[in-house]
Parts: structure tokens; C-alpha cells; sequence
């Protein structure tokens, strides 16, 4: 999430400096929750709450860091001293998640996980997370927040930005307008996703179609009456379905940069590791 940056200056480079590693924050699992068919929320809390500190953003997330037995680090090490003493391939590894909800009252966070059987990292244990277990994060980051100068508002995105969406369907102006379109799986996969009465729900459902296959979120963006006045998008899912989005919402629509959020939050057919590497390259860009 950060731009790529060049030196003017003309004799042989420096080295670049260390990047600046946010430190880690350990709660400990308080319960799980089954929130739909594929989504667990899994909420934590405890003495380290008290070191959380949220952000101003919508969509706040965290990177949370798993160790190489699949299940979150328990934070008593910082990312280089674990470095340091490991083979890189039993450095941690992070997984990157919205904050859905911060409680200061009961001191607790919930983040919520898709769950596909044992695929993934996360998912699967998230969908098996013990009170008590720690969860070890860094963050919150977060770049996004309703433009209150906007008309209206269009969200379209699929359950893995689902929570990201929820969280900025509730910080839209109670009087906002517009149009979310979420694509899941089946009905089973709905849940209650508070908003404005101006902006308009509707559920995609994909069935038999692979996760990531489908151009519903396309097709139903196309296909949707556009409103007068300047739009702000909000559009966060599948590479793919957000590349054809983009020529949807930029070449189509004629919409700005400045108006549009956009970006892949996984790739079908791709491990999170090989994705996560292919930012860099031309087939990972989606702007």
C-alpha cells in the first residue's frame, strides 16, 4: 500500500534504509463466532487492549502473524529477533484483515475470517481459535474514508472485502444514497450489514460458480441505473473482477482516480504468498 519512490540525485544510490516494522500487539482469543456458512468473527481482548490504538480510517485493517505450525505467534518475540534466530522458511508470515468492529467499553476487537474448509492460513484457523490463544498483530493501517463532499456512494465487492464494506457502510453519513452489491456464495452466506436507508443492498449470488470466476460484481455495476452528481467507489475483491471493474468505472463510466478505491484483496488459482509477490509485477496492478 505504499507508492514506489525514486532519488534524484545522480552519484551511485544508497542502501535503503530498514523499513520501519510497526510493533506487534498480542490480545488473546475471548471467543468465535460463526457469523454466516463461510465467515467466522473471531473476537479478542484481554491486557493487551489497552496498547490498541484505532485509527481515523474505515477501513482499517491489521496484518496478523502466523508462525510455521499455521496459528498466530504469541508475541513474547519481536518480528527480528525471531528472524534472526530462524531459517527463513520458519519466519512468521502475515495475513491481512479488516478491524470489523472495536468495543473500548468491553475491550474488545473482532475481526471476521472467510472459511473454506483447510484452504488458507487464516481460515482454518480461525475456524478452529480457543479462548485463550493469542492473536498477534501489527497495525491498524488503513487508507480509505467516505468522501462527505460525494452525491453518492458504490460499493462492489465479494466476502473477502465483505467485512471492509460493512465497515464503510457504517461510517457513511446517515443521509447518504447509493447502491453495495456484495457478491457470496448462496444465502446462507448473508448477514446483517447495517447502513443508511439511502443506499441500496443487493446480494450477489454466485452458486455453483467459483469463488473468483464470476462477473457478477461486473455485470451488476454495468447493468445499474448511474445516479446524477459525483460518486465515490469503494471496490475491493477478487484481481480479476477488479481489473474488469476498473475499465468498467474509468473507461466507461469516466470516473477520476481520486474518486474510486480499488483493489485486489486475493487471486484465484494463486497461493496468498505468490500473490502477495505478484503486486509487483504488471499482472498484479490493478491502477
Amino acid at each position: 500500500m505504499s507508492e514506489p519512490m525514486t532519488s534524484p540525485r545522480q552519484q551511485e544510490p544508497e542502501s535503503p534504509a530498514p523499513r520501519r516494522q510497526r510493533p506487534l500487539l498480542t490480545l488473546e482469543v475471548l471467543r468465535r463466532e460463526q457469523i454466516s456458512e463461510h465467515m467466522v468473527r473471531v473476537v479478542a481482548g484481554g491486557p493487551g487492549f489497552d496498547r490498541f490504538q484505532p485509527n481515523s480510517c474505515a477501513d482499517a485493517y491489521c496484518k496478523i502473524w502466523f508462525g510455521p505450525q499455521g496459528r498466530p505467534i504469541d508475541g513474547t518475540e519481536d518480528l527480528d529477533t525471531i528472524r534472526a534466530r530462524s531459517e527463513r522458511e520458519h519466519w512468521p508470515v502475515s495475513r491481512t484483515y479488516t478491524v470489523r468492529n472495536v468495543d473500548p467499553e468491553a475491550r474488545e476487537i473482532s475481526i471476521d475470517f472467510v472459511v473454506h474448509g483447510d484452504e488458507g492460513l487464516a481460515g482454518p484457523w480461525a475456524a478452529s481459535a480457543q479462548p485463550g490463544e493469542p492473536l498477534t498483530f501489527s497495525g491498524p493501517g488503513g487508507a480509505f474514508n467516505p468522501d462527505p463532499d460525494a452525491d453518492w456512494y458504490l460499493l462492489a465487492v465479494d466476502e473477502s472485502a465483505l467485512p471492509a464494506a460493512a465497515t464503510v457502510l457504517r461510517a457513511l453519513p446517515q443521509d447518504a444514497v447509493g447502491q453495495a452489491f456484495i457478491e457470496v456464495a448462496g444465502p446462507a452466506d448473508r448477514q446483517p450489514v447495517p447502513k443508511p436507508a439511502g443506499v441500496e443492498l443487493t446480494w450477489l449470488y454466485r452458486g455453483d460458480i467459483p469463488a473468483g470466476r464470476s462477473r457478477m460484481l461486473t455485470d451488476a455495476v454495468s447493468a445499474a441505473p448511474w445516479r446524477d452528481g459525483t460518486v465515490q467507489v469503494f471496490a475491493h475483491g477478487e484481481r480479476e473482477a477488479m481489473k474488469s471493474l476498473r475499465d468498467v468505472l474509468f473507461s466507461h463510466r469516466g470516473l477520476e482516480r481520486r474518486q474510486v478505491s480499488l483493489s485486489g484483496y486475493w487471486a484465484a488459482g494463486r497461493t496468498e504468498d505468490v500473490f502477495q509477490a505478484e503486486k509487483r509485477t504488471p499482472v498484479g496492478k490493478i491502477l
